[in-house]
């Protein structure tokens, strides 16, 4: 009898990075965990702590530059694989899992049409809260070392999704995803990326997800309204 593939959303891979010096990043002394790499065994995922003082999400994995990355908010990243399969045939190399500085692989889910506030169980007993997008910056440039980078990745408005932890637990590659909650604002992690960097007249539109919101999202938006309605 032959053994079949899992079928359904699954984590292919848990992915951790370890310090790294490098001439790309602007991050307290010169370091970055971007390249991470799969984990063998289980891994523990919990709330790591507020942003500023609190790094990853996922045991063994390193945020250097708590300035802007790592946190409650932010604890835990996500990248779709078939995104990694598209930039392989866009940039004509191979990419493996973690390759984008995120610390879950999947398949099967839209990572990038996730709903703010969509809530994943992965495993028996982790659940995590989508928040955000991923902001490319110059360290992820510079880890991919490809031209233009940042606007090619902007462009393509598929960056993936941060996520907080609501329950902790331990997941290991292959674990199932599942769904257990989805909101009804329709407010997707693509679209609150378009409204954090080139439409920004979306931004009203992310108050529907409400406090589900990475906070600094949630904080522009206000902003925003508030300006445009003093102006009116």
């Amino acid at each position: 009898m032959t053994s079949m593939e899992p079928t359904g959303p699954r984590l292919l891979t848990v992915n951790a990075g370890r310090p790294e010096a490098v001439a790309y990043t602007d991050a307290p002394g010169g370091t970055t965990g971007i390249d991470k790499r799969p984990v063998d065994g289980p891994v523990r995922i919990s709330d790591p702590g507020p942003k500023g003082t609190g790094g990853s999400g996922v045991a063994g994995d390193t945020v250097c530059d708590l300035r802007h990355h790592g946190g409650s908010d932010q604890a835990v990243y996500a990248f779709a694989r078939e995104e990694l399969d598209g930039w392989e045939r866009e940039l004509g190399r191979p990419l493996a899992n973690g390759a984008f500085g995120e610390n879950l692989t999947t398949r099967g889910v839209d990572v990038s049409g996730a709903l703010i506030g969509e809530r994943w169980r992965i495993g028996p007993d982790l659940v995590l809260e989508v928040t955000s997008g991923r902001i490319p910056c110059r360290t992820f440039a510079g880890h991919v070392d490809e031209p233009r980078w940042v606007k090619r990745f902007t462009r393509a408005a598929a960056p993936g999704a941060y996520l907080r932890v609501i329950e902790p637990g331990t997941v290991r590659a292959g674990d199932a995803i599942g769904i257990v909650h989805r909101p009804d604002h329709g407010v997707t992690v693509e679209r609150e990326f378009l409204a954090a960097t080139t439409r920004r007249d979306l931004l009203p539109g992310l108050l529907a997800a409400g406090e589900a919101l990475h906070p600094e999202s949630l904080r522009a938006a206000r902003e925003y309204v508030a300006k445009y309605a003093a102006d009116s």
